[in-house]
């Protein structure tokens, strides 16, 4: 299962030790917002020349408007930028109809595309069929919610082998992320708080203590 960071903030990117390696970064205009940027075609480049200087190997950028002609001038731009700064770029899209248009714009770019913010079904089917890259639905928010999130994970990864492949997004506890690498996803994507925080656990730091007492009176009573 690959492990994406949900932020925006390149002070953020670099996670503790006890993290495993982190594939990439995604964003969202809100994330973007919140790190200080503009969510415009220079703040997008700030980003990309960011990730390269942080070596990451892939960003997630969502187009702000379902303006084709706009998206055509920033794949323009961002793309020759992520080539240069070796970053592979993947375009998130609002999962509604709305934005079909944008989404073949991009698809005809040969760029991968996530369809983000699916709730229901009927919405991955629609992403199956518009040969969407990626789908991520807010598993946070749909419990939250009162949905059965879990169906609608288990739908999601029984059409990976054909269909787009699941970045869960949303997650808020160890145990939901247990769930979700269990369930067999193809990805995740957690805030940065929440990496840090699962980097080391308390119940293994009890286990080391005890450890560190019993080889301690081990060496002051030798057999």
């Amino acid at each position: 299962m690959k492990l994406y960071l949900d932020s925006a903030d390149a002070r953020q990117w670099a996670v503790p030790s006890g993290c495993p390696p982190v594939q990439g970064v995604t964003t969202n205009p809100t994330l973007v917002m919140q790190a200080g940027l503009p969510v415009n075609l220079p703040g997008y480049l700030q980003l990309v020349a960011q990730a390269g200087q942080a070596g990451l190997p892939e960003l997630m950028l969502q187009l702000p408007r379902a303006d084709v002609s706009e998206a055509a001038q920033w794949l323009g731009a961002l793309l020759p930028a992520a080539e240069q700064a070796q970053v592979r770029l993947t375009f998130k899209l609002p999962c509604h109809p709305d934005w079909l248009a944008v989404l073949r714009e991009v698809q005809a770019w040969g760029v991968p595309t996530l369809l983000t913010g699916l709730s229901n079904p009927m919405q991955l089917l629609w992403a199956q069929a518009q040969g969407a890259s990626f789908v991520a639905p807010y598993v946070g928010r749909l419990q939250a919610d009162g949905r059965d999130v879990w169906a609608l994970v288990a739908a999601c990864v029984a059409v990976q082998a054909n269909g787009p492949q699941l970045l869960a997004a949303s997650i808020k506890s160890a145990d939901v992320l247990s769930r979700l690498m269990a369930a067999g996803v193809h990805a995740v994507t957690v805030r940065p708080e929440l990496a840090t925080q699962l980097a080391t656990d308390p119940m293994t730091l009890v286990a080391m203590a005890q450890f560190d007492r019993d080889v301690l009176t081990s060496q002051n009573n030798p057999v």
